[in-house]
């Protein structure tokens, strides 16, 4: 299954944020596919490989540590750039994601000057 190169997968429930992400990334000449429920995102990452995911941690129908689990089980889930994005700031909680199999951690509110900078550099990282 090859990368769909300039694809980024948003997994967010919270409309506003989603369409944030959706404005800064197109901006950026990325396109977007949304979704905001964990199940829905992780039945179409099935079958397709996007060049990274982004993901909230709390969904109606899922956590982010199931939606990883999931993901890290496809075959070209090994080596998809996940990146959870959450409200969860405190010391440890970067480190905790980071276990969980995230290649990234970026807490809420985003910079939205930087955000498309440290996905590239999770991005990059990934490629190593």
């Amino acid at each position: 299954m090859n990368s769909e190169p300039e694809l980024i997968c948003v997994i967010e429930d919270n409309v506003s944020i989603r369409k944030l992400y959706e404005v800064i990334l197109k901006k950026n000449d990325y396109t977007v596919v949304e979704f905001e429920e964990g199940n829905k995102a992780v039945e179409w990452l099935s079958t397709h490989n996007p060049l990274a995911v982004i993901c909230d941690d709390l969904l109606p129908d899922s956590s982010g540590k199931e939606i990883i689990t999931s993901l890290r089980n496809f075959s070209h889930g090994k080596v998809l750039p996940v990146i959870i994005v959450t409200g969860f700031a405190h010391a440890t909680d970067r480190e905790r994601y980071l276990a969980m199999g995230f290649d990234g951690y970026i807490s809420k509110p985003i910079n939205t000057s930087s955000f498309v900078e440290e996905l590239r550099h999770f991005i990059d990282s990934k490629k190593k």
